[in-house]
């Protein structure tokens, strides 16, 4: 093979105009593991919020008097995430419908388990 034949292709270097480097993969993964870490964070701490700040549990049900603070907590998460993003400098302009459902679906879940857990272990 020929020196004229022989063609080296870096391997960081875009081979059409809309593939990404391994630099700009590696970028945007932990963006996704940052936001994805956000929205779980946020869950927990709406969940404990709920607990403690919708008041005593009744032993006999196991539910709280004011319920719909914690759901109130909930939504105040989900939206709070977006300053929070700003803060980290994460580009939230990008997302779009589906990964805000994601992010709200990850705070909902962590949000149900937190609250779930406290409430049950508190009625022991």
């Amino acid at each position: 093979m020929s020196e004229e034949e022989h063609v080296q292709i870096k391997p960081d270097a875009p081979k059409e105009k809309g593939e990404k480097n391994q630099a700009q993969k590696r970028t945007e993964h932990i963006e996704r593991i940052h936001r994805t870490l956000v929205a779980c964070f946020m869950g927990i701490a709406a969940g404990m919020l709920s607990y403690y700040l919708s008041g005593a549990v009744d032993p006999a049900t196991g539910m709280q008097q004011n319920q719909i603070i914690g759901v109130l907590f909930l939504m105040a998460a989900v939206v709070f995430q977006k300053h929070i993003f700003m803060l980290m400098k994460i580009d939230y302009t990008e997302l779009g419908g589906k990964d805000w459902f994601y992010q709200a679906f990850m705070t909902f879940s962590f949000w149900l388990i937190a609250w779930a857990v406290m409430l049950t272990t508190s009625a022991v």
